[in-house]
């Protein structure tokens, strides 16, 4: 389960960033931003997990960036969240593998799933109103997209 949910969060995390690019006429960006993705899944599959930790840097970039540029932000939160969420999984899955036997594995990965699933719907609730209300970011958006992470960091540790 956390693989599916791993590789859903990447396709979820590039394809946002892209959309958001493709959408402002940077075709360029955005078709890197897909490479990127499609590489990230590729490095997830052989078993790089460091990868994980440069996909969400970029994509907090490729966000921040975006919102520099007045792109929308709910796309560009939503893009930051899913990297956060691949990265966090990347984690949570290498660390399962040294769980024993008797120590209920399924019952932790179904916890983690729980919380880190929270995580991301209220970021997304977040990014959706956002898109509705058509909100341009400003200091207080970048201060609660701060106060946000700095919460899902805290839960997820």
């Amino acid at each position: 389960m956390t693989e599916f949910v791993l590789v859903t969060s990447i396709v979820l995390s590039a394809g946002s960033l892209a959309w958001v690019f493709f959408e402002a006429g940077l075709s360029d960006f955005g078709r890197w931003v897909l490479i990127f993705g499609v590489a990230w899944l590729v490095a997830q599959r052989v078993g790089w997990k460091w990868i994980s930790s440069v996909g969400l840097v970029l994509a907090v970039l490729l966000a921040a960036t975006g919102l520099w540029f007045g792109l929308t932000p709910g796309w560009m939160f939503a893009g930051a969240i899913f990297a956060l969420a691949a990265w966090d999984l990347t984690d949570f899955r290498d660390r399962l593998r040294f769980v024993a036997v008797d120590d209920n594995a399924r019952g932790m990965e179904r916890r983690h799933l729980a919380r880190i699933s929270w995580l991301v719907l209220v970021g997304m609730a977040l990014a959706s109103i956002t898109m509705v209300l058509q909100v341009k970011f400003t200091i207080e958006w970048g201060a609660l997209l701060v106060v946000v992470i700095l919460i899902g960091l805290g839960q997820l540790v």
